[in-house]
Formats: C-alpha cells, structure tokens, sequence
C-alpha cells in the first residue's frame, strides 16, 4: 500500500493528529508481536515475519533486524519507485521496531495468553491490524516487504495486491521451512487475514449502510416512498432491458437495514416482480453523509 508523498505544515491540528496516530498505531502493532505473535512463533509476513524466524534462529531482536530490513527497503524504493516514502513512513517503522524491543525488554518472551495459540493468533491479528489502519490513516505506509512488490509490479504489470499476498506467503512458506511444523503457517495466515478485514474498517469504518439498484415498473410510487417515508434521496438512471431493448427507469439509493427492510416489503407489495440489486456500502461519501472534505481532513 502506497500514498503520494504529502507535505503537512509542521504543528498544526493535522500535523499534530498524523503523528499522534503514527505513534499510537505503531505502539500498537508492536505489542501484537511482542504479547501475541512472536512467543507463538506466528510469522505474520512483511519484515518482522523474517525478524521473528531471524529471532529464533540466531536469538537476535526482532525490532532491530525489521529496521534493519526497513531502511535499505526504503532507499531502495525511493530510487526504483520515487519519493513516496515520506518522512511519517521512516517515523512509522521506526518507533515500530523501538517499541517492539523496548516491550520485549519489559516484558520477555512469554505469550499474554499461555497455551492458547488460537487465541494469541486471532488478538494478534486484530491488533496488528488497528496498529496498521491508524498509520496508514496518518497517510504514512508499512514499507517492508511491500516495497518488493511494488518494484515488482512497476517492471511486470503484475497487480500489486496479488504479488503483495505472494511476498507475504513466501515468507510464511520460510518460517514452515525453518520451524518444520504445518500449524505455524497456518496461524500465521489466519493473522494476515485477520489484520487485512480489521484494517479495512479502520480505514472504511464499520457501515450498516446498504446501496440499491431498484429495476421495476412502479418507480413513481418507489420514488416518493424513498423521498418522503425514509427521507432519503437517490438518483435515476437511464437503462434499456437487453432481452428486448425496452426502456427502463432504474433507482440508485443508499439506505440503512432498517430502511432496506422497509423499503423491500413495500417494493414487494406493489410490485412482486422488480428487480433488486443490494450491496453493501463500506463507505459513503457526500451530502447526506459524511463530506468526502471531513473524509480528507481526517
């Protein structure tokens, strides 16, 4: 995951938030390796899945060895891929790995929940993943391992998400190499799972919103239904049925499950045979909602 280099004026409110979240999310996403992953031997992907196997090993600090992966990661990303590793990544990673080392100095190697590996991986990865969501919220990355396939998309066209999965399983794929034991690469995907769904909603937030596409021949009476009942607004489009071409008068709305509940019995009662399309909507932005500007500031 990469963001344009973004230049913030120095101590202002949002100057002040960014880095508030870096140092929140980083603290945070060192304790799920510290408390959760690392004792367990869960190699989550990235640089500190190869630290961790690094750490067990050669008995070496797991914080350290991911910085030292993440600086020449960086340098080498600027040259192949430009300036958009900003000043907050560099800040990100590295209060990651001095936080990861300064709790394992405190704290040791024990789990937080002894001999219960399940559990340690679930926390873990929902950890990792609000540790994740709020840096890259502060519009800062992760660097690591993700700038080895951003480089490799730049030189194949391969999509990034896809080669960003096979980075990340070929480190797992390492860590069941050096430990010899099936449940360890196991865990360890549950993790990335995990801490992927949870960065989505930090990132999206968590939406009950549902958005509908509404085909029927009542569309008059859907609409005021909408406008006047729910109190929603929506927009028609313009379509033609592809079996004979007839026109048709399709209705765009965003409403609540509640809503959706309401609207589909009434849809239901007047006309039994329209069309419905429902999705749901992960964000919404604009008037209604929430400004795609208060969206931006954020």
């Amino acid at each position: 995951m990469a963001f344009s280099l973004i230049k913030e004026k120095p101590f202002t409110r949002k100057w002040f938030l960014s880095y508030s979240l870096i140092i929140v999310g980083s603290f945070i996403l060192a304790a799920s390796f510290v408390l959760f992953i690392t004792p367990y031997k869960i190699i989550p992907g990235g640089v500190y899945g190869i630290s961790i196997v690094l750490h067990y090993l050669f008995n070496t600090p797991v914080g350290l060895v991911a910085l030292c992966f993440d600086i020449p990661l960086t340098i080498l990303g600027i040259k192949f891929l430009g300036p958009r590793f900003g000043f907050k990544t560099v800040v990100g990673f590295s209060l990651t790995a001095i936080f990861t080392d300064t709790l394992t100095f405190f704290w040791g190697f024990r789990p937080l929940v002894e001999g219960d590996a399940l559990l340690s991986t679930i926390f873990g990865g929902v950890l990792a993943g609000v540790g994740l969501g709020l840096i890259f919220k502060s519009k800062a990355t992760s660097g690591g391992s993700d700038i080895i396939a951003m480089i490799i998309a730049k030189y194949t066209k391969l999509p990034l998400g896809m080669l960003m999965i096979y980075v990340d399983s070929a480190i797992v794929l390492v860590g069941l190499l050096v430990f010899r034991d099936w449940k360890i690469p196991l865990y360890s995907w549950i993790v990335i799972f995990i801490t992927g769904k949870v960065i989505d909603v930090i990132l999206q937030g968590v939406s009950y919103d549902k958005s509908l596409f509404i085909i029927s021949e009542k569309h008059e009476e859907i609409r005021d239904k909408i406008l006047n009942n729910l109190d929603r607004g929506g927009t028609y489009i313009d379509g033609h049925g592809m079996y004979n071409m007839a026109e048709k008068r399709i209705i765009f709305t965003v409403v609540s499950r509640r809503e959706l509940a309401l609207l589909e019995e009434y849809i239901h009662e007047i006309d039994p045979k329209a069309f419905l399309t429902v999705t749901d909507a992960t964000e919404i932005l604009g008037e209604g909602f929430k400004s795609l500007q208060e969206k931006v500031a954020t």
